[in-house]
């Protein structure tokens, strides 16, 4: 016994290496192929399910098997019916794969919507963004009266420093063009005038016709049966504004014949005064006749007037109801806006003949009171107002594409072309440095205000 016993060592030791070769032994075939999608999945020699990733499908579409299974260092490839090798992946470390590359996707995309949501902007109420941030399911959602954070006291108070901007702008030409420096004063009158006019113009095309068409292709609205709406409004706006102008001037023009004529039956002396007063209070020059090439000055300012007003309104609703995130970059941007079309405005009333105190006084005075007027409606609708309800965006987009086309009207007619190629315009045979001023005041009005159109 004692001579077997190194005998009996050595075929135990030689067992026991047989059946741990067998156990680790490398796969040979891989089975029951299928498909998830694109990819392909199989079972091995112990049960486990594995992925192949195939450079090659066979002619015969998915094998059933894969066999000649070997190693290439650490990795397994098998061969399908055709000959060609595939790479042999465990589920485990596959989905693991996965899973970091759809948490990658999914991080990505959070930041891809992150990104387009920044670019956002309120107009009245409802919250614009640039990019596809938002699923259709989600945007649907957004149709119904959106919760936020609204600081009162804040808006309250801000009420105020839109009202002062707004009458500092609207007043300052009116009072510095009564200042005793004729020269000085020539040169800001046309500043501001041709100022004023590319602020009129900008304010129509940027501001307005802008937000018109985002009223009228906001998702909550639906689908437009006719998609030239916002246009056709706008044009409506326009001809409007012609028409009130038009008839305006008709009805002065048969009231001044009549009056003279009343006047050369009722006194033939040859000294006889005209009628100063009745001319002075339609907006003419003392005793002169009414001439259909140049309208009315104070109509032309009044329709220019309504055409803000109506904007204006609008403007205090939208800042008051946009959210707190918005607040403050909104409030810049309007009070801008409202001082430099306070300018625009302001420079007109003050050309308009007579004294300051009423009639200029109380136009001004409109135009420095409606923004806190709409300001004040919208703290009144702040939790109930819903800037996604169909109504609301056809009311305001209605309001919005008019204000446009009558200040189009009012900026290219009776502000632009009167002054620059109309017969006996201020600036249409005025000298070099005239016109320069003039023309570069012109653009930067319709800059600047073209600028804000970026955040309002």
């Amino acid at each position: 016994m004692y001579y077997l016993r190194p005998l009996l060592i050595s075929l135990s030791a030689a067992t026991a290496l047989a059946v741990t070769s067998t156990s680790t032994a490398e796969i040979t075939s891989i089975t029951g192929c299928h498909t998830h999608r694109t990819d392909i999945y199989c079972i091995d020699g112990n049960g486990l399910e594995v992925s192949v990733s195939a450079t090659a499908t066979p002619t015969s579409g998915v094998p059933a098997k894969y066999t000649g299974c070997h190693s290439h260092g650490s990795e397994t490839y098998c061969m399908d019916t055709d000959g060609n090798e595939a790479l042999i992946v465990e589920e485990e470390a596959d989905h693991t794969d996965t899973e970091h590359e759809e948490s990658e996707h999914s991080h990505s995309h959070e930041e891809s919507e992150g990104e387009a949501k920044t670019n956002c902007h309120f107009h009245a109420g409802v919250e614009h963004c640039v990019g596809e941030g938002e699923s259709e399911e989600s945007s649907h959602e957004s149709c119904g009266i959106q919760t936020r954070g609204y600081n009162v006291p804040l808006r309250i108070g801000t009420l105020f420093v839109v009202l002062v901007t707004g009458a500092i702008g609207v007043f300052a030409p009116i009072v510095l063009l009564k200042l005793p420096f004729a020269a000085v004063n020539a040169v800001f009158s046309t500043v501001i005038k041709q100022f004023g006019t590319g602020i009129i113009l900008a304010t129509a095309f940027v501001h307005l016709y802008t937000h018109a068409n985002l009223m009228f292709t906001n998702e909550c609205m639906g689908e437009l049966d006719y998609e030239a709406t916002t246009s056709a409004i706008v044009m409506a706006g326009i001809f409007l504004a012609f028409l009130f102008e038009y008839i305006g001037h008709r009805v002065i023009a048969a009231r001044e014949s009549k009056e003279c004529t009343k006047e050369t039956h009722e006194t033939p002396h040859k000294d006889a005064p005209p009628p100063q007063a009745t001319l002075a209070h339609l907006g003419h020059s003392h005793g002169a006749p009414h001439d259909p090439t140049k309208p009315d000055t104070k109509f032309s300012v009044l329709v220019m007037e309504a055409g803000v007003i109506f904007h204006s309104i609008l403007i205090g609703l939208t800042l008051v109801v946009a959210g707190d995130s918005f607040y403050k970059t909104l409030l810049v941007v309007i009070v801008f806006h409202q001082f430099f079309e306070g300018l625009a405005l302001g420079a007109r009333i003050a050309t308009l003949p007579g004294a300051i105190l009423p009639s200029k006084a109380i136009m001004a005075g409109i135009f420095a009171l409606i923004t806190p007027i709409g300001m004040a409606i919208g703290l009144g609708v702040l939790h109930t107002f819903n800037g996604n309800e169909k109504s609301t965006l056809v009311a305001l987009g209605t309001l919005d594409a008019l204000s446009a086309g009558i200040l189009v009207w009012v900026g290219v007619v009776d502000m632009w072309a009167r002054d620059w190629v109309i017969e006996g315009g201020e600036m249409l045979n005025a000298n070099l440095t005239k016109v320069l001023t003039g023309g570069l005041s012109l653009v930067t009005g319709l800059v600047l205000m073209g600028l804000l159109g970026k955040w309002a």
